[in-house]
């Protein structure tokens, strides 16, 4: 049974992304994805013209004439939401936090894939797989896609990207659009990545809040990791130690920009409090226009 609360996130969610998906996907979603493989359409009589690579010589034999195969863009497609729910995404300096931002990004690209009829799955991790949902179509099941990225409480608090990107490899046995949803607060998993796109079409929406870019001035302050339990104080009234933060925030950026232009992977950064329809819109069309 369902909290009325639950109840109420949900259908906020509902109304709030049904809004988004009008606004942000008039055609871009489908334009940027579509042709993920070819399907087998029928056997026809050949035509001058026709490509004689696509000849059926096992058909031809039989009948005495020339018949080629037609193949067509394969118009269902698989959408694999990959949500990291580690502690750190418990933070956020605006009206939401980076896991309640994730549930939205979710919902959204939720949404938009059943309107293409296509089939959703959600993977749920920290430093382990939590939970698993196969892809399926269907209203019903994106409402329980999103019940699920609402109201799950991980036994874990750590972040462990490979070990799910791995999980995944294994479990998608069809190729499938993969959106890796996490504040990437991990290292080690590039390996992982670069061998999950080989097989999957792997979009990293990264996850970051203002306030892991900058550091406000606020005199004295109690921090802590949320993965770690460890805390330290620190003198944000210090111009030094802000700045050191945000030369450390930059770091991280460049490098985890650096890493996906390497392999090829595109990413999307997802700021807290900063509207993403544009982020995601300008990313579709870039897709269209590659394609």
């Amino acid at each position: 049974m369902l909290s009325e609360d639950l109840v109420k996130q949900i259908r906020r969610l509902q109304i709030y992304t049904n809004r988004a998906v009008d606004e942000l996907f008039a055609g871009e979603y489908h334009s940027a994805f579509k042709g993920q493989g070819m399907e087998f359409a029928e056997v026809r009589e050949y035509q001058p013209g026709d490509d004689v690579r696509t000849i059926d010589w096992n058909v031809t034999a039989r009948t005495g004439k020339p018949y080629i195969k037609r193949f067509e863009e394969e118009r269902e497609l698989t959408v694999m939401l990959c949500v990291d729910l580690s502690a750190s995404g418990d933070f956020g300096s605006k009206r939401r936090s980076k896991s309640q931002l994730a549930a939205e990004l979710c919902a959204v690209l939720a949404y938009t894939a059943v309107r293409n009829n296509d089939k959703v799955g959600l993977l749920v991790f920290t430093d382990q797989v939590e939970l698993f949902i196969s892809p399926k179509k269907g209203g019903k099941h994106v409402v329980r896609v999103i019940r699920e990225v609402l109201s799950f409480k991980p036994t874990h608090r750590g972040t462990d990207i490979a070990s799910a990107l791995e999980y995944l490899s294994k479990v998608l046995d069809k190729k499938a659009i993969v959106f890796l949803i996490s504040d990437f607060f991990d290292h080690g998993y590039q390996t992982s990545l670069k061998l999950l796109n080989r097989r999957h079409d792997v979009i990293s929406l990264a996850l970051v809040d203002p306030r892991e870019k900058e550091m406000p001035p606020l005199g004295l302050i109690e921090l802590e990791d949320a993965e770690t339990g460890e805390r330290r104080i620190v003198d944000t009234s210090s111009r030094r130690v802000r700045r050191e933060h945000a030369r450390q925030a930059r770091e991280r950026h460049n490098a985890l920009t650096t890493d996906h232009r390497r392999m090829g992977i595109d990413l999307v950064e997802v700021e807290n409090g900063v509207s993403y329809v544009n982020s995601l819109m300008t990313f579709f069309r870039m897709r269209e226009r590659r394609r």
